[in-house]
């Protein structure tokens, strides 16, 4: 024993010196079930995303409630599962980019198809439902051809289908087409019972709103709301706040009306002014029988964020669960204009027909003028609804609400009929299946044993729930690798119950599963609530010749005029941003408003205060919001916003899509990456001046500071991160006089997103920002007339594109190796690739020193499942003592017998020991525990972790009844070495107590 242990001990050392922090072994994405459970077609097993420990679970289904049978290591952070038959499921991994194909019986993945960026759900659909569907974003480095990021006009939706009888020879399978949808971001799908039709919906669909910023209106507004010379059409006024800071000129909200009129708040319209059309398609119809499956119909106007669809199985109707944002009201606090407990709704939306569409709030009970809402209204309310489940009759729907800690219970008949009609659904309570954890993310329905299975994403459970009796009869939770951190701190972001009083608003309505909703906001607080606040951030250096960042000197901006930099209560219109990511980026909203700093009076000189580059206590600063704009009661406690605080500034932002794998740029991001870091762009400044990548600080495009830049308002500087993500707008206002030189976009052309880049979203692209006057480029040959360094402009775009991120672009790719393709030179290559980059030092702040990502093998040999993981030395540590380290060469012969398929994955640096050899064991399952998986203790079903499984089959061996596949890891109470022979029910005690987080331990005392 002592032997294999040291050896674990060093394995686990060896580890840790390739990451400083002690919880390196978990990186937090914050991924949202798409589709996280189905059943398998003859409903004898349940499979279950695991998604923080990258494993497809799976449990054998009986009257009795579910049991776990296996786990099985698929991509990193599967978010949909679905089965194509008895025989076989499919794993949607979102950061992976990948479909992991598991073979049930054998409980081994036996193929990886490679998709484009962060897939989402899949369905089999088709006359023999053989054809798999699976959304995509239109970008990622295993999509074929340019993903058009500078181009407008394009959809930003992409449904990979494959023939799952035929997936050709290709490294990461052969496509029978592409289909591109005219929408931002897609997620969900749902087919109809005979396979024909499958229905895509967008995720982030919008609303048909987008911003018109200040310099365009009629006429500045003055702030006044008795000044006559106020047009109709600047902003409606508020009342006045207090303090001498004059009001700063901000934009209006439009949102599209018909033909190229756009209507603003206050009820004027605006035509010409916006270069685009916004046509709000959300939901497309697809010919799945076809040849090459083609769209069909569109359904616009669904709803502004799409969850999930299902599909009533008599009526042919389809049900969308969503969200409708409401971000063309105004306003924070307690005035008589403002969006309290208002933000987005919680819908179903019901398509029928080719196009036709009928919405439904799930919340009708609330009034949303009262202050603080009562009780009932709270507990009558579901909130977040995501995925769904309907009765073969089509006549009870189940809603999963992830913001709500139940499921509710929906009357398909009711629902259908209009609002206010006799018999139409109405919220109420007693419809509302309670669970014992939150975030249900996933539902599906075991008719003929009158069962519900529910996963909880909260706390990563399963549910099992009798929907007559609207009872849950079991709870169990899966192996999780998160924090407690992480668990306890989680509620506070989506919890709609707890965070506002009307039960439907939270944090997480806007920004979606820690990301955003790609709309802006007009988040203002007028009189009573607004006041001035001081800014008391850490600018850029202005100084000439100054090319880094540093703490400003004298209040000035870049022309030497007195500048007020103070926070006015009135902002005007600002794009939700992410959450992602925020650590190391200090204050936080676009102005910096929340912020660590101090608020007394900075005197003559504004040196700043460095302690408002503290995240955690920016992020504190939020806790008003509560109250102001999500309508709780109150505020939450020190300790809870400090748990909500522990958790969020955990979430990850994911690699980016763009960037080569090998991090390798292409001549037009290269120039553009060259010019960024060298020549004056901005009158005194480099890119680099401001927007600062310097990866060992965790500054990418910001290190906190705020900047003067002549606009109305002072702003901290931006991350450039998740530039690829706003891709979509098109259509640059071109009267802006900030923008002269680069007009373009026709009132006529359709695009995907109504907002883009900017604090307000309203710089269509990249591109078009850096045609502002602040700007200096060189000349060079241009396409565009009177445009010159319109080349230098599009490479520095391209750049901005592929910008580099906390995590390489490797981080979650995979390949399977089979006895089949080890010839292959595109699977060789992809290896290869892997093992480089997995030997490639990269610089990150939090895991430093480190490579760019650790490299895990998982298959099973000879019907065992294994494990490796390569360390620095080279060679691939295995998972079980007495097995000497393998070469690249040695491991891959391994694949060469068939059914040993091994799947290779770079997972976040400092996970590899983790997801490699050792995922941990019973208690704090967060850690390693330092016995090898091959030698988990209590393991006898050999799934890879000890379970009640595995207290069912220890005593199934005491009585003869059947032997597991690994006796000999019953022994957990006696010596080491010791076979199954001396598996007794002391065993069996131990394992349960231990299971239960009670004394006594395992003594690791098996073979």
């Amino acid at each position: 024993m002592g032997r294999w242990l040291g050896l674990a001990a060093l394995i686990l050392c060896a580890a840790g010196s390739a990451s400083a922090q002690s919880n390196d072994n978990y990186t937090l994405f914050e991924s949202g079930p798409v589709r996280p459970l189905a059943l398998s077609p003859d409903h004898t097993l349940l499979f279950a995303c695991n998604i923080p420990d990258a494993r497809l679970e799976i449990f054998s289904v009986s009257a009795a409630g579910l049991a776990h049978v296996g786990s099985v290591p698929v991509g990193l952070e599967p978010v949909a599962v679905a089965a194509r038959s008895n025989a076989e499921v499919w794993v949607v991994n979102q950061l992976s980019d990948s479909i992991s194909i598991v073979d049930v019986a054998t409980r081994r993945v036996t193929r990886t198809l490679l998709v484009g960026d962060e897939p989402r759900d899949i369905v089999f659909a088709g006359t023999s439902k053989n054809r798999a569907f699976i959304t995509a974003a239109h970008r990622g480095q295993n999509r074929p051809g340019d993903p058009q990021l500078l181009s407008g006009g394009v959809g930003r939706s992409d449904v990979w289908v494959f023939d799952a009888a035929s997936l050709g020879a290709a490294l990461g399978g052969t496509p029978l087409t592409i289909l591109n949808l005219f929408g931002d971001t897609p997620r969900a799908l749902a087919v109809t019972p005979n396979g024909a039709t499958v229905y895509a919906a967008v995720f982030h669909s919008g609303d048909q709103t987008t911003i018109l910023p200040a310099g365009l209106l009629p006429n500045v507004d003055t702030g006044d709301p008795n000044d006559p010379s106020d047009p109709k059409g600047a902003l409606p006024e508020p009342a006045p706040v207090g303090g001498t800071l004059p009001r700063p000129s901000a934009g209006v909200m439009l949102k599209w009306q018909s033909g190229t009129t756009w209507v603003d708040t206050n009820g004027a319209t605006h035509m010409g002014n916006v270069q685009f059309l916004l046509p709000d398609h959300d939901v497309f119809a697809i010919d799945a029988n076809a040849s090459t499956p083609a769209q069909t119909s569109v359904f616009d106007h669904v709803g502004t964020i799409l969850f999930n669809m299902v599909v009533n199985p008599v009526s042919g109707v389809v049900y969308v669960s969503n969200t409708d944002a409401n971000n063309m009201d105004r306003f924070e606090g307690f005035g008589p204009v403002n969006l309290r407990g208002e933000l987005h709704k919680a819908r179903i939306s019901i398509l029928s027909g080719t196009s036709t569409v009928s919405t439904r709030h799930l919340n009708t009970q609330i009034d949303y003028g009262p202050a603080v809402a009562p009780l009932a209204v709270n507990q009558a309310s579901l909130g977040i609804p995501t995925d769904m489940a309907i009765t073969s009759n089509g006549g009870t729907l189940y809603v999963a609400a992830f913001g709500s800690q139940e499921i509710g219970v929906v009357d398909t008949a009711a629902l259908a009929l209009p609002p206010g009609a006799p018999g139409a659904f109405a919220p109420n309570a007693a419809d509302h299946i309670p669970l014992s954890a939150g975030g249900p993310g996933g539902v599906v329905l075991d008719e003929s044993r009158n069962r519900l299975y529910v996963y909880t994403r909260f706390d990563d459970g399963i549910s099992v729930v009798d929907p007559t009796a609207k009872l849950e009869l079991d709870h169990r939770t899966v192996h999780s690798p998160e924090i407690a951190a992480i668990t306890q701190g989680r509620r506070f972001f989506y919890d709609t119950h707890l965070t506002s009083s009307n039960g439907e608003a939270s944090c997480a309505v806007c920004h979606v599963f820690g990301d955003f909703d790609s709309l802006a906001w007009d988040l203002g607080s007028p009189s009573p609530d607004g006041a001035v606040l001081l800014n008391n951030n850490p600018f850029v250096k202005i100084g000439a010749g100054s090319t880094g960042p540093a703490i400003v000197g004298p209040v000035v901006n870049i022309t030497g005029i007195p500048s007020n930099v103070d926070f006015h209560p009135l902002k005007g219109p600002m794009t939700t941003q992410t959450l992602r990511g925020m650590e190391h980026g200090g204050p936080m909203h676009w102005r910096g408003d929340r912020s660590g700093g101090g608020f007394s009076d900075r005197g003559s000189s504004f040196d700043g205060d460095p302690n408002a580059l503290d995240e955690n206590q920016g992020f504190l600063k939020f806790n008003v919001a509560f109250v102001g704009l999500l309508g709780r009661a109150s505020q939450l406690t020190n300790a809870d916003m400090q748990a909500f605080a522990d958790f969020i500034l955990k979430v990850q932002i994911p690699p980016n899509p763009v960037r080569n794998f090998d991090e390798t740029l292409t001549a037009s991001q290269a120039a553009g990456a060259a010019f960024y870091a060298g020549q004056l762009s901005d009158t005194l400044k480099n890119c680099n001046g401001c927007h600062t990548l310097d990866q060992s600080k965790g500054f990418f495009g910001t290190g906190g500071l705020s900047t003067f830049e002549g606009l109305p308002q002072h702003f901290k500087v931006p991350h450039l991160r998740n530039a690829y993500q706003k891709v979509g707008m098109y259509g640059l206002l071109p009267l802006d006089p900030n923008f002269p030189a680069r007009a373009h976009g026709s009132p006529t052309t359709e695009q995907v997103r109504g907002f883009g880049y900017l604090n307000d979203g309203s710089i269509d692209t990249v591109v078009s920002f850096l045609t502002g006057q602040v700007f200096q480029f060189p000349s060079d040959p241009s396409d565009e007339p009177n445009n010159p360094g319109s080349v230098m402009r599009t490479n520095v775009a391209n750049f901005i594109m592929a910008f580099p991120s906390d995590l390489a672009p490797i981080v979650g790719q995979q390949v399977t190796l089979t006895s089949t393709n080890a010839g292959d030179s595109a699977v060789t290559g992809r290896l290869t690739l892997l093992l480089t980059r997995a030997l490639t030092p990269y610089v990150d702040v939090d895991r430093s020193p480190n490579n760019e990502c650790d490299l895990v093998v998982k298959g099973k040999i000879g019907g065992v499942p294994r494990g490796w993981w390569l360390s620095a030395t080279n060679t691939f540590t295995p998972d079980k003592s007495t097995d000497p380290a393998l070469s690249d060469a040695g491991l891959r012969a391994l694949a060469n017998v068939p059914g040993q398929e091994l799947t290779y994955t770079c997972v976040p640096p400092g996970s590899g020991p983790r997801l490699g050899i050792d995922r941990g064991g019973v208690g704090d399952s967060s850690q390693p525990d330092g016995i090898l998986d091959a030698e988990q203790c209590g393991d006898v079903t050999a799934d890879g972790i000890a379970s009640g499984a595995d207290v069912a089959a220890e005593r199934a061996l005491l009585a003869s009844l059947s032997t597991p596949a690994a006796p000999g890891k019953c022994n957990v109470a006696g010596p080491a070495g010791n076979g199954a022979g001396t598996c007794t029910i002391l065993d069996v005690t131990v394992l349960r107590r231990a299971l239960a987080n009670l004394t006594p331990g395992l003594s690791a005392g098996c073979i």
